[in-house]
């Protein structure tokens, strides 16, 4: 079904096209100020500035052939020239009731589909996940939620760096001081340990640095016992990573680390300097962008003089991977923004190759304490992200006791999960994702204010609302628009889905967040205004629509974010 901005654009399209303005845009965007209106356009602004004339008296003759008749008031001309559209309560009734038996509240798949490669999170293995790792995996997931939803087919890519020097120490600790019970306990804080014992060695006994070396030359070489301890690690870090992703319901379709593009590399770059691509500078093979002025005098290595390959040809190979296997329409990175100039010349560079994908660099800010510095333990380590999962739920726990201590431990602690998480996630997808922000527990648990748990309790408070319903629920039932409260609520609820789209635009899932945070918002005001079970008959019945939409958009819209809601709470 048309959204209603599509409805008024298009008839504003053929007003523009009959009062000769064809070549001006028919944008409709929600008014600033409702007491001016539902929606406006500003076509009449552009044309005026483009053609030097007056702003207002073009809006009047664009008015003249605008045909909204049972859609909107006559549309008002306000301020500088706005054109103001009031849309009338028997046709906000009629596209309301649409939404009842929609599951998709509105939001037509994607006319034409793109195949989307989304690579996101990408720890590293022997490490653990910290909260570096909340924004990329968070706000990936979320991205190929929404895309899915959209009509997209989407490949989510988990590119988890398990090749590099830091392989050399942790075989030569795993030869020399493994703890056997501590790996299985612990794997990834053994191997950590591993690291750091034998880096810490290496500070004073050059053997030690020496024969780390070696183990990671005899790993690259194939070397069949330092394979499979390498192997082993792999296993054993993907095994622990996996629990989190399980715990916070991430899932991906491929998980291609650095090393399955080991054997692609020599010939990439043989390739590339074969075609005149690549050139040799100071024994380096490099790729110069100086068509590119940005770029000019900052060229990529992509072969060291000693024959090493670097970060930049390893994209390299993985974005020629995936052109060769999926084809896709585009490749998106949610990587942090300090990694920036590589993607500007990874992407320079692929374009010499010939990829036609659109490349988007999906870039984000940081995670701060709340001394406003890079959220870090009192020692100075990153803060682990399986430490910051867990707190929430512990916190959350204590919420849903205070609240309701009736329940039964089962249920409790499901719901704590629910909270918690869901408390972690809108605080990251809530937020501009270019700005940095502050990490507070306080603020993202609370359940007053722009939160999840504010949403879900939004959202537990309608269907309790459903649990005290005698007689049933007709939800074919014609929706009635009688009052400022209900008229506010149904043109929110529309807004749905013409929210959704303008995520991908700019790759920004606070705006779906602010939207929901809006619609529970007016739903309050629609719930305080208009007695729903004290009401009766018709009113009643459209009333308990109303409500059972709110429900599932705000249930949609969480979803669409990776959040759960609860029944209770």
């Amino acid at each position: 079904m048309a959204t209603l901005r599509e409805i008024l654009a298009e008839r504003l399209a053929h007003a523009l096209a009959a009062a000769g303005f064809s070549d001006a845009p028919a944008e409709i965007a929600p008014a600033s100020d409702a007491r001016f209106g539902d929606y406006q356009a500003n076509a009449a602004m552009i044309l005026a500035k483009k053609n030097r004339a007056n702003p207002r008296q073009i809006a009047s003759e664009i008015i003249q052939h605008l045909d909204v008749a049972g859609i909107s008031d006559p549309p008002e001309i306000a301020g500088a020239g706005f054109i103001n559209f009031r849309l009338r309560p028997g046709f906000l009734a009629r596209q309301a009731g649409h939404l009842a038996s929609d599951d998709r509240l509105g939001r037509t798949p994607a006319a034409q589909p793109q195949r989307i490669i989304l690579d996101f999170s990408a720890p590293n293995v022997a490490k653990p996940m910290h909260v570096g790792h909340i924004r990329s995996t968070i706000l990936g997931d979320s991205l190929a939620r929404i895309a899915r939803f959209l009509g997209h087919e989407v490949i989510s890519d988990n590119h988890i760096g398990d090749w590099g020097t830091q392989f050399g120490k942790v075989i030569y600790g795993w030869k020399h001081f493994l703890n056997p019970e501590a790996l299985e306990t612990d794997a990834i804080g053994e191997l950590v340990r591993l690291y750091r014992e034998v880096n810490a060695l290496e500070a004073t006994d050059e053997t030690v640095k020496k024969t780390a070396r070696e183990e990671l030359v005899k790993l690259q070489q194939g070397d069949p016992e330092n394979h499979a301890i390498w192997l082993r690690a792999v296993e054993l870090s993907w095994r622990e990573f996996q629990k989190l992703y399980d715990l916070l319901d991430i899932h991906f379709d491929e998980r291609l680390g650095e090393s399955f593009y080991n054997s692609a590399l020599g010939p990439l770059c043989e390739k590339l300097a074969a075609a005149g691509l690549a050139e040799v500078s100071e024994g380096a093979l490099c790729l110069f962008f100086r068509d590119i002025p940005a770029l000019a005098d900052k060229p990529a290595i992509i072969r060291k003089s000693d024959g090493g390959f670097l970060y930049a040809t390893t994209d390299l190979a993985t974005i020629e991977h995936r052109v060769q296997r999926w084809d896709p329409s585009a490749i998106w990175y949610v990587v942090g923004a300090p990694q920036a100039l590589h993607f500007q010349q990874i992407f320079a560079a692929a374009r010499k190759m010939g990829v036609t994908a659109d490349l988007r660099h999906i870039v984000f800010g940081s995670i701060l304490g709340e001394d406003r510095k890079i959220m870090r333990t009192r020692s100075g380590e990153n803060v682990g992200l399986a430490e910051v999962l867990r707190e929430a739920i512990e916190r959350a726990r204590v919420l849903v006791t205070e609240k309701n201590p009736d329940l039964p431990a089962e249920e409790r602690e499901e719901i704590a999960r629910i909270i918690g998480l869901g408390a972690v996630k809108y605080a990251e997808l809530s937020q501009n994702r270019l700005t940095d922000y502050v990490f507070s527990w306080d603020k993202m648990l609370s359940f007053q204010g722009n939160t999840a748990p504010y949403l879900q309790n939004a959202y537990v408070r309608i269907r309790s609302i459903f649990r005290k319903l005698e007689g049933g629920f007709d939800g074919k039932a014609p929706v009635q628009i009688e009052s400022p409260a209900e008229r506010a609520l149904a043109v929110k609820l529309l807004q749905f889905a013409e929210t959704v789209p303008l995520v991908l635009e700019d790759f920004r899932p606070n705006l779906l967040a602010n939207y929901l945070y809006e619609l529970a918002d007016t739903f309050h005001g629609f719930y305080e205004a208009c007695p729903v079970l004290k009401s009766e008959g018709a009113t009643r019945a459209s009333r308990l629509v109303l409500c059972d939409i709110t429900a599932r958009t705000l249930s949609k819209g969480l979803g669409l974010l990776g959040i759960r809601c609860p029944e209770k709470m």
